[in-house]
């Protein structure tokens, strides 16, 4: 299935539930939980491609490790291979990969 597709059955989806909410047929749990599933995981970003994303940025390790707020080590070990990102930091490389790093300013 590809990814506008499934965009339009999610959003379909949630504004069901949502109406179900407001009618009382679901609590308010129960449509968070729903939220928390309509988001998708980001993928698992390669050493080559967090290169790749920053060189697209034009901005050196130490000032794209400034606006990840993480360590130039850090980044210097994600793009060597040694670590990988996760959790807030993969978020963040999914949003400067799709939309550059102006989306994080």
């Amino acid at each position: 299935m590809n990814v506008k597709k499934q965009s339009r059955i999610l959003a379909e989806m949630h504004e069901t539930a949502s109406g179900f909410e407001k009618a009382g047929l679901i609590s308010k749990l129960t449509m968070s939980r729903f939220e928390s599933l309509c988001i998708p995981t980001p993928e698992l970003i390669t050493a080559d491609a967090i290169r790749a994303i920053r060189e697209n940025a034009a901005v050196s390790q130490p000032v794209f490790a400034w606006y990840l707020n993480v360590s130039r080590n850090l980044v210097s070990d994600w793009e060597r291979g040694v670590k990988k990102p996760g959790g807030p930091a993969l978020r963040l490389l999914s949003i400067v990969k799709q939309k550059g790093l102006g989306a994080i300013v």
